[in-house]
């Protein structure tokens, strides 16, 4: 735990923290901008850039982007008292305490390598549910300190934050902070140049604007001090989009974070239905049983089985081009469907709320058409049932002729369907990314990482 460096003892700290922001303002990634700043002017060294962990998006109690944040430093050992209380103070002072739902945590763990059981509880919280009785006992385990505020909840995310270390497959995003004199009123940017990065430096970063829509994607709709946020394969990829942006008001500060964004870490892979839990992101395989039909607001929703059940998969319409692939499934369609599970209600069954389709199998599509007529070659029509055909050219009438079956070609491709870019989340992972997953961490940082 304990390096010597230049004489002087040296230790290796990790902060995490959660739980801060509210619908109506706030942002944990711009509380720990502000700890760069300040951690850089007590001459700490960063071991990590920022690590932004989004959890699982689907818990009910989440927070807004529900992304935990963790600082990874190096430090004189008597500098811990002093950054301690300098952590603590920044999240009380930039949190809305006076939200109900809001309950800030931060946790410090002094150890060089992160534990296996930390690892394990931060895979549970990406993909699954944690209660804070599970972190807690964590944090005294490992001999971590914790402070909560009010319930305390951000314990959790903090902790899992620590605990997700981005060993294997991450992403980088550059988020640049409004001044407060602009908060709350319409993010100025020069739309062009956002066109224009977005030329330049594909296909090393992604979601940047939606061709569908012709919608800027990089600038956020809500309260908080973000005025955008560019994700990418590269830190240097990050940092050139972020130069090539043209701001048309001022900027306070940047930071670049590496995150988990994009890698569909959420996701976990269930041998069949019947193990499908609530609030839990789940990939799962089944043959369509139900023929998909479209809701008010355009909703797809549709039904797929196994031998352990059955369950209802809604692709909704933001989702565009996966809305428009999962209106064309027909039954004995063979799908592996990516999504989060909604509990059951009153009015609805348990429902997959689709993120991604991949098409395995599809079944044969079969058609029906008036037989022709064997004197005139022109199509028939019907007389009724059990009637027969007649031929309207020449006349010609017979029970004895039938419908034709012919199998029709379907519009659907037997490929991976992936919702359009306006309505990713987070932690999904787009087309761009395929073939490009990371194995190992960065072995450096680039200089200029923040500003100031």
């Amino acid at each position: 735990m304990i390096m010597v460096k230049s004489g002087h003892p040296m230790i290796m700290m990790h902060i995490g923290f959660d739980d801060t922001d509210s619908p109506r303002m706030g942002c944990t990634t711009y509380i720990s901008a502000l700890l760069v700043e300040k951690l850089c002017k007590l001459g700490v060294s960063f071991i990590d850039y920022p690590n932004l962990i989004r959890l699982n998006p689907n818990v009910p109690w989440k927070t807004r982007g529900n992304g935990a944040l963790c600082l990874r430093i190096q430090c004189n050992e008597d500098l811990i008292e002093e950054i301690m209380g300098m952590v603590v103070d920044t999240v009380e002072k930039n949190s809305d305490l006076d939200y109900d739902g809001t309950d800030p945590g931060v946790v410090f763990l002094f150890h060089n390598r992160i534990p296996n059981e930390l690892k394990t509880f931060a895979k549970q919280a990406i993909q699954g549910i944690v209660r804070k009785e599970e972190a807690v006992k964590l944090v005294k385990t490992f001999k971590a300190e914790a402070v909560g505020f009010k319930k305390g909840r951000g314990i959790i995310g903090g902790l899992a934050a620590i605990g997700e270390a981005l060993e294997g497959d991450h992403t980088y995003e550059v988020i640049a902070y409004r001044t407060p004199q602009n908060l709350g009123t319409p993010r100025r940017i020069q739309a062009s140049s956002v066109v224009e990065m977005d030329e330049k430096t594909s296909p090393f970063t992604f979601n940047n604007f939606d061709p569908e829509k012709k919608r800027i994607l990089i600038t956020p709709r809500g309260p908080d001090p973000i005025l955008y946020g560019i994700r990418g394969e590269k830190a240097e990829a990050v940092r050139q989009a972020h130069e090539t942006v043209r701001s048309q008001e001022a900027i306070e500060r940047w930071v670049i974070f590496r995150t988990n964004h994009g890698t569909d870490a959420h996701l976990r892979k269930v041998v069949s239905i019947q193990e499908i839990q609530p609030f839990n992101p789940v990939i799962v395989q089944g043959v369509v049983n139900k023929k998909p039909h479209i809701i008010p607001r355009r909703h797809v929703i549709f039904s797929i089985k196994d031998g352990s059940g059955q369950v209802d998969c809604a692709a909704y319409e933001p989702t565009g081009t996966l809305r428009k692939a999962a209106e064309k499934l027909i039954v004995d369609d063979q799908i592996e469907i990516y999504g989060g599970v909604r509990p059951a209600s009153p009015k609805r069954p348990v429902t997959i709320n689709l993120e991604k389709m991949l098409v395995l199998k599809l079944a044969p599509k079969t058609v029906f058409h008036n037989p022709k007529c064997p004197q005139c070659n022109r199509r028939m029509e019907s007389m009724g049932k059990r009637k027969g055909f007649r031929c309207k050219k020449c006349g010609f009438r017979s029970r004895n002729v039938e419908k034709i079956k012919v199998e029709d070609k379907r519009s659907l491709e037997e490929q991976l369907y992936i919702t359009s870019p306006r309505s990713q989340r987070h932690l999904a992972k787009p087309f761009l990314r395929y073939g490009k997953e990371k194995v190992s961490p960065p072995k450096r940082m680039i200089k200029n990482w923040h500003f100031p």
